[in-house]
């Protein structure tokens, strides 16, 4: 085997050539392509993906070269690809560790005799979708773009509504195997400085071998959580514009490539909540929405525990809502009805997931027939548990953050579990843990959700 001294390109174009074809599997893996030619009377060679560069785009390079003479060779690589190379982003490389990362990443590679480097060439084109509004957070207001999994399409779209040279986007690696690129977005002169330095230090200490979930193995990675505390620390978002508001109030977006979203930092409870409509509408209106929601937040969290507890001391029921209370017998414990709806509703939600979307229509229509109409004449539970469990699933989509949604539904199942076991104090007992878990959850960026410095 062919050793590089310190992984250096060497002055040999033929150790060079069989250094590469060691590292890459060249005939082995389809893909994988090396490219012989004559360039100014002298041996080249090109490393390439197949996928990553069209033939057209490889045709017209090669043809550029073909023309080259052999008295009009320059004596340097740098020289050369002044010269010779119309593309605008090309880098000279004395590294084999670079080059490999390069070649694997897309960038055409060129190793020329008599030259000690590499001349890498960056005329790659990614497979991407379309850009298209995301459907989990659409706004009735606003742009229809959203973040692909092409990681320069997304800065693209943050670089062309901020059009200010204090915008930074930082390009970081993180992945032994995977070295998977990760953008650090942040307004120079706005951000808390102590904060980007946090980041930084923490992207850059990961000792980690893949990045196989993107953004969430990253999450995990920079943050190790509290495995009994649901609420989560990072706040996600697939707009570009919900994004660059982040970005202008001074926080840190981190964009990772092949993930359509973008992490942001610091987050509270309250960014959680916010969506795009809070800020596309009117002041009053926006305030209104936003009021809206947290009052539905809290009463998914709290209306069933609370149904729970009055229905286990009816005397503390007043006359006016005495018409709350449960008249068909109960066969059921009203605890256990909860509890089967809950993970009935998780279930159907599942199915939902796996089936064919013409399909998914007709299906959520028999499924909420036969639950809310059939399993109340059977017996199973009451019609006034199908209500109310009826508005806590359909409640749940009034905020935008999915795990935050299954985060409030753990706190609401140890909510209703305790006040069946131990009635008042149980409920009591419940409502000051929530209080702990938002209070002790501590961020990234030193902050809890009530936004409360944690030293």
């Amino acid at each position: 085997m062919v050793k590089k001294e310190k992984g250096k390109v060497g002055s040999s174009f033929q150790e060079n050539i069989e250094y590469m074809n060691q590292v890459l599997p060249v005939g082995e893996s389809f893909d994988v392509l090396r490219r012989d030619i004559i360039i100014g009377g002298r041996q080249a060679s090109f490393y390439f993906i197949n996928g990553f560069m069209k033939d057209e785009t490889m045709q017209k390079i090669m043809a550029s070269f073909l023309g080259v003479k052999d008295r009009e060779m320059p004596k340097d690589a740098t020289s050369f690809s002044q010269k010779y190379i119309s593309y605008d982003s090309v880098d000279i490389i004395s590294n084999f560790d670079q080059v490999i990362k390069n070649v694997l990443s897309g960038i055409t590679c060129l190793f020329i005799e008599g030259y000690e480097v590499c001349i890498a060439i960056d005329c790659r084109t990614y497979p991407a979708r379309s850009v298209e509004e995301p459907e989990k957070d659409k706004s009735l207001h606003g742009s229809r773009d959203g973040f692909v999994e092409t990681i320069v399409c997304n800065t693209a779209m943050i670089r062309r509504r901020i059009r200010d040279p204090h915008l930074i986007m930082e390009m970081v690696e993180a992945g032994n195997t995977t070295r998977t690129d990760i953008a650090i977005c942040y307004m120079s002169d706005r951000v808390d400085e102590e904060l980007l330095k946090n980041i930084e230090s923490r992207i850059n200490q990961l000792q980690i071998d893949d990045l196989r979930m993107n953004q969430q193995t990253l999450a995990e990675e920079m943050f190790k959580r509290k495995w009994f505390n649901p609420f989560p620390k990072f706040k996600f978002t697939e707009r570009p514009d919900t994004a660059v508001a982040c970005l202008l109030e001074g926080k840190v977006v981190i964009l990772v490539d092949n993930s359509p979203s973008a992490m942001i930092l610091p987050t509270s409870i309250l960014d959680m909540i916010e969506e795009a409509n809070d800020y596309y509408f009117p002041t009053v209106t926006g305030v209104y929405l936003k009021f809206t929601r947290v009052l539905i937040t809290i009463l998914t969290m709290f209306l069933t525990p609370t149904f729970m507890l009055f229905m286990q001391n009816p005397g503390w029921l007043p006359d006016i809502f005495s018409f709350v209370a449960v008249k068909d017998t109960i066969n059921i414990p009203l605890i256990f009805q909860f509890l089967i709806l809950e993970l009935s509703i998780d279930g159907l939600r599942l199915a939902a997931l796996n089936t064919p979307s013409m399909l998914s229509t007709p299906l959520s229509v028999i499924a909420g027939l036969v639950m809310g109409e059939f399993s109340v004449q059977s017996g199973w539970f009451n019609a006034e548990v199908m209500l109310y469990m009826a508005f806590v699933a359909v409640a749940n989509y009034t905020q935008p953050n999915f795990e935050l949604g299954y985060a409030l539904k753990f706190m609401r199942l140890l909510l209703l579990i305790l006040t069946a076991c131990l009635n008042l104090p149980g409920f009591i007992i419940g409502c000051i843990l929530i209080l702990c878990f938002l209070a002790f959850n501590k961020t990234l960026s030193g902050r809890n959700y009530l936004n409360v410095k944690l030293r």
